[in-house]
Protein backbone atom coordinates (compact mmCIF):
# COMPACT_ATOMS: atom_id res chain seq x y z
CA UNK A 1 0.00 0.00 0.00
CA UNK A 2 2.74 2.12 1.23
CA UNK A 3 4.71 1.94 -2.63
CA UNK A 4 1.90 2.73 -4.49
CA UNK A 5 1.10 5.94 -2.60
CA UNK A 6 4.58 6.74 -3.27
CA UNK A 7 4.30 5.86 -6.67
CA UNK A 8 0.88 8.26 -6.94
CA UNK A 9 3.38 11.10 -5.45
CA UNK A 10 6.27 11.26 -7.54
CA UNK A 11 4.13 10.65 -10.56
CA UNK A 12 2.31 13.75 -9.56
CA UNK A 13 6.11 15.37 -8.43
CA UNK A 14 6.96 14.78 -11.94
CA UNK A 15 6.18 18.44 -14.03
CA UNK A 16 7.96 19.94 -10.72
CA UNK A 17 10.95 17.67 -10.86
CA UNK A 18 11.15 18.59 -14.42
CA UNK A 19 11.04 21.91 -13.90
CA UNK A 20 13.81 22.18 -10.86
CA UNK A 21 16.14 20.17 -13.07
CA UNK A 22 15.79 21.97 -15.80
CA UNK A 23 16.12 25.50 -13.93
CA UNK A 24 19.67 23.47 -12.02
CA UNK A 25 20.91 22.98 -15.50
CA UNK A 26 20.15 26.06 -17.02
CA UNK A 27 22.46 27.47 -13.94
CA UNK A 28 25.45 25.17 -13.54
CA UNK A 29 27.83 26.07 -10.55
CA UNK A 30 31.10 24.48 -10.07
CA UNK A 31 32.46 22.75 -7.23
CA UNK A 32 32.36 24.70 -3.45
CA UNK A 33 30.57 27.78 -5.79
CA UNK A 34 27.11 25.58 -5.50
CA UNK A 35 25.57 29.34 -4.13
CA UNK A 36 22.43 29.47 -5.60
CA UNK A 37 21.89 25.77 -5.69
CA UNK A 38 22.18 25.83 -2.61
CA UNK A 39 19.69 28.65 -1.76
CA UNK A 40 17.14 26.89 -3.61
CA UNK A 41 17.86 23.57 -2.37
CA UNK A 42 17.15 25.41 1.74
CA UNK A 43 14.38 26.78 0.42
CA UNK A 44 12.34 24.27 -1.18
CA UNK A 45 12.98 22.53 2.40
CA UNK A 46 12.11 25.17 4.31
CA UNK A 47 8.55 25.12 3.18
CA UNK A 48 8.46 21.30 3.45
CA UNK A 49 8.71 22.04 7.21
CA UNK A 50 12.09 20.14 7.29
CA UNK A 51 15.03 21.56 9.55
CA UNK A 52 17.72 23.32 7.60
CA UNK A 53 21.71 23.26 7.70
CA UNK A 54 23.24 25.51 5.67
CA UNK A 55 27.03 26.35 4.91
CA UNK A 56 27.96 22.60 5.63
CA UNK A 57 31.53 22.26 3.98
CA UNK A 58 31.44 25.72 2.09
CA UNK A 59 28.18 25.27 0.17
CA UNK A 60 26.40 22.24 1.70
CA UNK A 61 22.78 22.04 3.09
CA UNK A 62 21.44 19.40 5.47
CA UNK A 63 18.04 18.93 6.20
CA UNK A 64 16.15 16.44 8.52
CA UNK A 65 12.78 15.11 8.60
CA UNK A 66 11.32 13.84 11.81
CA UNK A 67 8.45 10.74 11.55
CA UNK A 68 5.91 10.48 13.99
CA UNK A 69 7.90 9.05 16.88
CA UNK A 70 11.76 8.36 17.70
CA UNK A 71 13.55 6.17 15.92
CA UNK A 72 16.86 5.52 13.44
CA UNK A 73 18.43 7.82 11.13
CA UNK A 74 18.30 6.99 7.69
CA UNK A 75 20.38 9.29 5.19
CA UNK A 76 19.95 10.31 1.57
CA UNK A 77 23.02 11.95 -0.27
CA UNK A 78 22.84 13.98 -3.47
CA UNK A 79 25.39 15.47 -5.05
CA UNK A 80 25.11 19.53 -6.67
CA UNK A 81 27.79 20.55 -8.38
CA UNK A 82 28.80 21.24 -12.73
CA UNK A 83 31.76 20.50 -14.26
CA UNK A 84 33.98 22.89 -16.66
CA UNK A 85 32.46 21.62 -19.96
CA UNK A 86 31.16 23.32 -22.68
CA UNK A 87 27.34 22.22 -23.42
CA UNK A 88 26.69 21.25 -26.88
CA UNK A 89 23.20 20.53 -26.70
CA UNK A 90 20.45 23.16 -28.58
CA UNK A 91 17.76 22.65 -26.22
CA UNK A 92 15.41 24.91 -24.03
CA UNK A 93 17.13 24.17 -20.70
CA UNK A 94 20.70 24.97 -22.27
CA UNK A 95 23.54 25.70 -19.86
CA UNK A 96 23.39 30.00 -19.58
CA UNK A 97 26.81 29.56 -18.17
CA UNK A 98 29.64 29.54 -20.55
CA UNK A 99 31.98 26.46 -20.54
CA UNK A 100 30.09 24.63 -17.12
CA UNK A 101 27.73 22.32 -17.40
CA UNK A 102 25.83 19.34 -15.57
CA UNK A 103 27.70 16.63 -17.55
CA UNK A 104 27.49 14.16 -14.87
CA UNK A 105 23.89 14.03 -13.72
CA UNK A 106 24.18 16.52 -10.27
CA UNK A 107 20.73 18.35 -11.61
CA UNK A 108 19.04 15.68 -11.67
CA UNK A 109 19.98 14.13 -8.43
CA UNK A 110 19.55 17.03 -6.72
CA UNK A 111 15.94 17.64 -8.26
CA UNK A 112 15.55 13.79 -7.15
CA UNK A 113 16.74 14.48 -3.70
CA UNK A 114 14.48 17.40 -3.04
CA UNK A 115 11.62 15.49 -4.83
CA UNK A 116 12.21 12.90 -1.72
CA UNK A 117 12.09 14.95 0.99
CA UNK A 118 8.55 16.35 -0.64
CA UNK A 119 7.55 12.97 -0.80
CA UNK A 120 8.30 11.49 2.50
CA UNK A 121 7.09 14.66 4.14
CA UNK A 122 3.72 14.44 2.79
CA UNK A 123 3.57 10.55 4.57
CA UNK A 124 5.97 11.59 7.74
CA UNK A 125 3.29 9.97 10.06
CA UNK A 126 3.95 6.93 8.55
CA UNK A 127 7.09 6.25 9.74
CA UNK A 128 9.55 5.84 12.81
CA UNK A 129 12.78 8.11 12.99
CA UNK A 130 14.29 10.73 10.90
CA UNK A 131 15.65 11.15 7.18
CA UNK A 132 19.03 13.15 6.78
CA UNK A 133 19.29 14.98 3.32
CA UNK A 134 22.84 15.76 2.50
CA UNK A 135 23.17 17.75 -0.15
CA UNK A 136 26.65 17.93 -1.14
CA UNK A 137 28.93 20.02 -2.95
CA UNK A 138 32.56 19.50 -4.89
CA UNK A 139 31.93 15.91 -6.02
CA UNK A 140 33.79 16.30 -8.68
CA UNK A 141 36.80 17.75 -6.21
CA UNK A 142 37.58 20.83 -4.64
CA UNK A 143 39.29 23.82 -6.49
CA UNK A 144 43.35 23.43 -6.36
CA UNK A 145 44.14 24.55 -2.68
CA UNK A 146 40.71 24.42 -1.17
CA UNK A 147 39.04 21.52 0.55
CA UNK A 148 35.67 20.86 0.31
CA UNK A 149 33.65 17.73 -0.71
CA UNK A 150 32.16 14.41 1.35
CA UNK A 151 35.51 14.31 3.66
CA UNK A 152 35.03 17.83 5.22
CA UNK A 153 31.44 17.21 5.65
CA UNK A 154 32.20 14.31 7.74
CA UNK A 155 34.54 16.78 9.63
CA UNK A 156 32.17 19.04 10.33
CA UNK A 157 29.60 15.89 11.07
CA UNK A 158 26.96 15.63 8.80
CA UNK A 159 26.27 11.81 10.23
CA UNK A 160 26.16 13.18 13.69
CA UNK A 161 23.21 14.62 15.66
CA UNK A 162 21.33 12.82 14.99
CA UNK A 163 23.79 9.98 13.80
CA UNK A 164 23.06 8.38 11.11
CA UNK A 165 22.57 4.35 10.47
CA UNK A 166 23.01 3.86 6.61
CA UNK A 167 22.84 5.85 3.81
CA UNK A 168 21.41 5.91 0.35
CA UNK A 169 22.83 7.28 -3.17
CA UNK A 170 22.38 6.93 -6.88
CA UNK A 171 23.89 8.12 -9.82
CA UNK A 172 22.60 8.53 -13.67
CA UNK A 173 23.58 5.77 -16.02
CA UNK A 174 23.40 6.36 -20.05
CA UNK A 175 23.91 2.79 -20.26
CA UNK A 176 20.76 2.00 -18.80
CA UNK A 177 17.88 2.56 -20.38
CA UNK A 178 15.43 5.17 -18.82
CA UNK A 179 13.45 2.95 -16.86
CA UNK A 180 15.68 0.97 -15.37
CA UNK A 181 17.71 0.42 -12.58
CA UNK A 182 21.22 -1.12 -11.71
CA UNK A 183 22.93 -2.12 -8.52
CA UNK A 184 26.32 -4.31 -7.60
CA UNK A 185 27.37 -6.13 -4.13
CA UNK A 186 30.43 -4.88 -3.05
CA UNK A 187 32.51 -2.99 -4.91
CA UNK A 188 30.57 -0.70 -6.70
CA UNK A 189 33.07 2.51 -8.18
CA UNK A 190 36.92 2.45 -8.02
CA UNK A 191 39.09 4.52 -6.05
CA UNK A 192 40.29 7.52 -7.31
CA UNK A 193 43.93 9.28 -6.61
CA UNK A 194 45.74 11.74 -7.97
CA UNK A 195 49.89 10.94 -9.20
CA UNK A 196 52.57 13.41 -10.17
CA UNK A 197 55.91 12.06 -11.15
CA UNK A 198 58.57 14.71 -12.32
CA UNK A 199 61.61 13.36 -13.66
CA UNK A 200 64.58 15.13 -13.09
CA UNK A 201 67.63 14.95 -15.97
CA UNK A 202 70.02 16.94 -17.07
CA UNK A 203 70.69 19.73 -19.99
CA UNK A 204 72.34 19.71 -23.05
CA UNK A 205 72.31 20.56 -26.73
CA UNK A 206 69.79 17.92 -28.71
CA UNK A 207 73.03 16.83 -30.92
CA UNK A 208 75.10 15.89 -27.69
CA UNK A 209 72.47 13.63 -25.82
CA UNK A 210 75.55 11.92 -24.08
CA UNK A 211 76.20 14.59 -22.31
CA UNK A 212 73.02 14.90 -20.00
CA UNK A 213 70.73 12.88 -18.81
CA UNK A 214 67.05 13.21 -21.45
CA UNK A 215 64.29 13.35 -19.03
CA UNK A 216 61.62 13.27 -21.80
CA UNK A 217 63.15 9.49 -22.95
CA UNK A 218 63.65 8.51 -19.01
CA UNK A 219 59.99 9.59 -18.54
CA UNK A 220 58.78 7.37 -21.72
CA UNK A 221 60.58 4.09 -19.95
CA UNK A 222 58.60 5.02 -16.79
CA UNK A 223 55.33 5.23 -18.78
CA UNK A 224 55.81 1.80 -20.31
CA UNK A 225 57.12 0.58 -16.95
CA UNK A 226 53.83 1.54 -15.22
CA UNK A 227 51.54 0.08 -17.78
CA UNK A 228 53.59 -3.57 -17.72
CA UNK A 229 53.55 -3.09 -14.03
CA UNK A 230 49.74 -2.96 -13.99
CA UNK A 231 49.87 -6.26 -16.86
CA UNK A 232 51.90 -8.30 -14.86
CA UNK A 233 51.95 -7.49 -11.03
CA UNK A 234 48.65 -7.55 -10.56
CA UNK A 235 45.71 -9.75 -10.82
CA UNK A 236 43.21 -9.11 -13.45
CA UNK A 237 40.48 -10.39 -11.63
CA UNK A 238 41.06 -7.01 -9.47
CA UNK A 239 41.77 -4.08 -11.90
CA UNK A 240 44.55 -1.09 -11.26
CA UNK A 241 44.37 1.50 -13.83
CA UNK A 242 47.27 4.23 -14.33
CA UNK A 243 46.59 6.66 -16.54
CA UNK A 244 48.42 9.83 -17.77
CA UNK A 245 46.31 12.72 -18.81
CA UNK A 246 49.17 15.29 -18.66
CA UNK A 247 52.82 15.08 -20.11
CA UNK A 248 54.70 18.49 -20.02
CA UNK A 249 58.81 18.68 -20.77
CA UNK A 250 61.11 21.01 -22.15
CA UNK A 251 61.40 24.05 -24.27
CA UNK A 252 63.32 24.22 -26.84
CA UNK A 253 63.25 21.55 -29.97
CA UNK A 254 66.95 21.19 -29.70
CA UNK A 255 67.89 21.39 -26.66
CA UNK A 256 67.48 17.58 -24.38
CA UNK A 257 64.92 18.66 -21.44
CA UNK A 258 66.17 18.52 -17.84
CA UNK A 259 62.67 17.63 -15.90
CA UNK A 260 59.35 16.61 -16.93
CA UNK A 261 56.05 16.66 -15.28
CA UNK A 262 53.48 13.88 -15.03
CA UNK A 263 49.97 13.83 -14.34
CA UNK A 264 47.41 11.23 -13.60
CA UNK A 265 45.35 9.11 -12.01
CA UNK A 266 45.71 5.43 -10.53
CA UNK A 267 42.20 3.86 -9.23
CA UNK A 268 41.70 0.38 -8.29
CA UNK A 269 38.55 -2.25 -7.22
CA UNK A 270 40.14 -3.56 -3.93
CA UNK A 271 41.21 -1.73 -1.05
CA UNK A 272 44.42 -3.70 -0.10
CA UNK A 273 45.56 -3.46 -3.95
CA UNK A 274 45.50 0.64 -3.09
CA UNK A 275 46.96 0.32 0.22
CA UNK A 276 50.18 -1.76 -1.37
CA UNK A 277 50.24 0.11 -5.11
CA UNK A 278 52.41 3.42 -3.86
CA UNK A 279 54.88 1.66 -2.59
CA UNK A 280 55.78 -0.56 -5.52
CA UNK A 281 55.29 2.43 -7.35
CA UNK A 282 58.09 4.18 -6.30
CA UNK A 283 60.24 1.18 -6.01
CA UNK A 284 59.30 1.10 -10.02
CA UNK A 285 60.18 4.75 -11.01
CA UNK A 286 63.14 4.11 -8.71
CA UNK A 287 65.11 2.12 -10.32
CA UNK A 288 63.59 3.44 -13.83
CA UNK A 289 65.25 6.85 -13.47
CA UNK A 290 68.58 5.32 -11.21
CA UNK A 291 69.40 3.35 -14.24
CA UNK A 292 69.55 6.39 -16.53
CA UNK A 293 70.98 8.20 -14.13
CA UNK A 294 68.35 10.23 -13.24
CA UNK A 295 65.91 11.14 -10.40
CA UNK A 296 62.68 11.47 -9.35
CA UNK A 297 59.43 12.50 -7.12
CA UNK A 298 56.43 11.03 -6.61
CA UNK A 299 53.41 12.48 -5.66
CA UNK A 300 49.84 10.62 -5.00
CA UNK A 301 47.36 12.72 -3.33
CA UNK A 302 44.39 10.43 -2.10
CA UNK A 303 41.03 10.69 -3.11
CA UNK A 304 37.73 8.79 -2.60
CA UNK A 305 38.12 5.28 -1.58
CA UNK A 306 36.39 1.99 -3.36
CA UNK A 307 32.58 2.77 -2.94
CA UNK A 308 31.60 -0.75 -1.15
CA UNK A 309 27.85 -1.67 -1.30
CA UNK A 310 26.91 -3.41 1.93
CA UNK A 311 26.53 -6.85 0.92
CA UNK A 312 23.02 -6.78 3.64
CA UNK A 313 21.83 -3.29 2.59
CA UNK A 314 22.04 -4.74 -1.31
CA UNK A 315 20.10 -8.07 -0.28
CA UNK A 316 17.25 -6.25 0.75
CA UNK A 317 17.09 -3.06 -1.31
CA UNK A 318 16.95 -5.26 -4.60
CA UNK A 319 13.71 -6.88 -3.81
CA UNK A 320 12.16 -3.33 -3.50
CA UNK A 321 13.82 -1.94 -6.46
CA UNK A 322 12.11 -5.01 -8.24
CA UNK A 323 8.74 -4.41 -7.38
CA UNK A 324 9.27 -0.45 -8.33
CA UNK A 325 9.85 -1.04 -12.08
CA UNK A 326 9.99 -4.70 -12.59
CA UNK A 327 12.02 -7.55 -11.99
CA UNK A 328 13.19 -7.51 -15.91
CA UNK A 329 14.05 -4.05 -15.13
CA UNK A 330 16.73 -4.45 -12.57
CA UNK A 331 19.62 -5.34 -13.30
CA UNK A 332 23.21 -6.66 -11.95
CA UNK A 333 26.28 -4.10 -12.97
CA UNK A 334 29.90 -5.12 -13.16
CA UNK A 335 31.60 -2.23 -10.87
CA UNK A 336 32.80 1.10 -13.04
CA UNK A 337 36.47 2.42 -12.80
CA UNK A 338 34.84 6.10 -12.16
CA UNK A 339 35.11 6.85 -8.77
CA UNK A 340 32.12 8.34 -6.08
CA UNK A 341 33.14 10.36 -3.21
CA UNK A 342 29.47 9.12 -1.65
CA UNK A 343 32.61 6.37 -0.88
CA UNK A 344 33.42 8.40 2.25
CA UNK A 345 30.12 7.97 3.72
CA UNK A 346 29.64 4.29 3.10
CA UNK A 347 32.88 4.04 4.68
CA UNK A 348 31.85 5.22 7.63
CA UNK A 349 27.56 3.54 7.69
CA UNK A 350 26.26 0.63 5.40
CA UNK A 351 25.80 1.95 2.17
CA UNK A 352 23.75 1.26 -0.49
CA UNK A 353 24.17 2.78 -4.14
CA UNK A 354 22.38 2.18 -6.94
CA UNK A 355 22.04 3.05 -10.91
CA UNK A 356 19.32 4.96 -12.73
CA UNK A 357 19.08 4.68 -16.33
CA UNK A 358 18.62 7.86 -18.56
CA UNK A 359 18.99 6.72 -21.95
CA UNK A 360 16.67 6.69 -24.76
CA UNK A 361 18.50 5.76 -27.96
CA UNK A 362 14.59 6.90 -29.96
CA UNK A 363 15.54 10.37 -28.80
CA UNK A 364 19.24 10.27 -29.27
CA UNK A 365 19.74 10.51 -25.17
CA UNK A 366 22.64 8.26 -25.55
CA UNK A 367 26.09 10.38 -24.43
CA UNK A 368 28.42 9.03 -21.85
CA UNK A 369 28.75 10.93 -18.62
CA UNK A 370 31.27 13.97 -18.27
CA UNK A 371 30.65 14.80 -21.88
CA UNK A 372 29.58 18.24 -23.80
CA UNK A 373 26.27 16.56 -25.13
CA UNK A 374 25.14 14.69 -22.14
CA UNK A 375 21.69 14.63 -21.60
CA UNK A 376 18.93 12.74 -19.90
CA UNK A 377 15.04 10.89 -20.26
CA UNK A 378 13.65 13.07 -17.59
CA UNK A 379 10.66 10.82 -17.26
CA UNK A 380 13.75 9.01 -14.53
CA UNK A 381 13.01 11.62 -12.15
CA UNK A 382 9.95 10.58 -10.88
CA UNK A 383 11.46 6.78 -11.19
CA UNK A 384 14.53 8.34 -8.99
CA UNK A 385 12.09 9.55 -6.51
CA UNK A 386 9.84 6.70 -6.04
CA UNK A 387 12.82 4.06 -5.67
CA UNK A 388 14.97 6.44 -3.24
CA UNK A 389 11.38 7.36 -1.23
CA UNK A 390 10.51 3.09 -1.11
CA UNK A 391 14.02 2.15 -0.15
CA UNK A 392 13.91 4.59 3.03
CA UNK A 393 10.65 3.83 3.73
CA UNK A 394 11.44 0.00 3.74
CA UNK A 395 14.40 0.91 6.00
CA UNK A 396 12.79 2.72 8.10
CA UNK A 397 10.19 0.10 8.27
CA UNK A 398 12.40 -2.89 8.95
CA UNK A 399 13.50 -0.99 12.27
Amino acid sequence: MIHSHIQHIAAELQPKLVEIRRDLHQHPELSNREFRTAGIVAEHLRRLGISVQTGVAHTGVVGILEGSAPGPTVAVRADMDALPIQELNVVPYQSKHDGVKHACGHDVHTAIGLGVAETLSQIRTTFRGSVKFIFQPAEEGAPEGETGGAYLMLDEGVLDNPPVESIFGLHVMPTLEAGQLGYHSGPVWASNDALQVVIRGRKTHGAYPHTGVDAILVASHVLQGLQTFVNRSVDVHDPLLISFGVIQGGNQFNVIADEVRMLGMMRCLNPEIRKAAPDRIEDLIRGITTSFGASHSLKITSGAPVTMNHPEMVKKAVPVLETIVGKENVLLQKPQMGAEDFACYAERVPGFYFMLGVRNENRGITEMLHTPRFDVDETCLSVGVHAMSSLVMEYLGAH
